[in-house]
């Protein structure tokens, strides 16, 4: 075969979400405040949490916090940079690198969301037995399988990702490196990849939905039973927040991946910017506003700080 085909690329460029010049400083004012926004909620949920907060269901939710401070920290930095410089470029090792973290945590969020599924499922139905199934070594062995599908479902799509060659145009069309823009530019065959993307991705998307929709199925038909609407709103209520994480994540991915679009470029952009930059600062909004756990060991740990002022001094 002709040496030509497997010339080496050792950098690609980042086109980024706009080519429109009058718009790159207020998207990157606008994403610069998002991911700032992001940074703090996150980063501030899990402190709350490792203080003041802990039980199983926080547990999963300080993890889903440390995964969307990571992914987002992949991805957003490097889009940032695509708004104040004139070419964007990013090593290919480097962008092997984003992509695999890039996968690694998506993978493991889905996973999270689905564990925490199962934790509600727990507390609804099974309510005299939470105590006993939802032990720390059981949490955290789900926690470490969360972790688990992440590194099997980022190693897999890496390392066939890796084989192949890049010639030529070494212009991505997207703001970081992800799968479909980077086979797009392969002067390879890219049978496997395309198959591992419909296995890997549909095996992921579909194991986690059932899962959820069964733990939801079951958890609606266990509040229905509950006689006072006072303690159906109760129940429910426990689980509005995760119901509204899962919903803004699952919607964004299929958008981005399996919904075919006559606009397909601008469609994926905007759908993978919010579910790399967007969601990552929704949740701990979701949880923080929705939660009264939240809002209470919020407002504890501020009166202790008010109490503790005057009298530090």
């Amino acid at each position: 075969m002709d040496s030509n085909n497997y010339s080496s690329v050792i950098q690609f460029i980042l086109m980024g979400s706009s080519d429109q010049p009058e718009l790159q400083l207020p998207l990157f004012l606008l994403f610069l405040r998002i991911y700032i926004v992001s940074m703090v909620g996150n980063l501030s949920l899990i402190l709350l949490i490792s203080s003041q907060l802990h039980t199983p269901m926080y547990y999963f939710l300080s993890n889903l916090s440390f995964i969307d401070l990571c992914y987002s920290s992949v991805i957003t930095p490097k889009m940032l940079e695509n708004f104040i410089s004139e070419k964007n470029f990013i090593s290919y090792s480097g962008c092997m690198a984003q992509f695999f973290f890039f996968l690694f945590f998506v993978i493991a969020e889905v996973y999270m969301l689905t564990a925490m599924a199962y934790d509600r499922y727990v507390a609804i139905c099974r309510p005299l037995l939470y105590n006993v199934t939802m032990v720390p070594w059981f949490c955290s062995l789900l926690v470490t399988g969360v972790y688990i599908m992440g590194g099997i479902g980022a190693i897999t799509h890496t390392r066939y990702l890796a084989r192949l060659s890049f010639c030529g145009d070494n212009i991505i069309h997207h703001y970081f490196c992800d799968i479909i823009p980077l086979l797009n530019l392969s002067c390879s065959s890219t049978y496997i990849n395309e198959l591992l993307v419909m296995i890997i991705g549909g095996f992921n998307l579909l194991t986690t939905t059932l899962l959820i929709w069964i733990s939801y199925t079951f958890i609606l038909v266990n509040i229905l039973r509950i006689s006072s609407a006072k303690g159906r709103y109760k129940a429910f209520s426990t689980c509005g927040s995760h119901l509204a994480a899962v919903s803004v994540f699952y919607v964004s991915i299929l958008i981005m991946y399996y919904i075919p679009s006559s606009n397909s470029v601008s469609q994926e952009n905007v759908a993978s910017v919010f579910y790399t930059t967007v969601i990552p600062m929704l949740n701990p909004l979701i949880y923080s506003l929705r939660n009264k756990d939240v809002k209470d060991a919020l407002r504890k740990i501020i009166k202790i700080r008010m109490f503790q002022g005057p009298h530090s001094k």
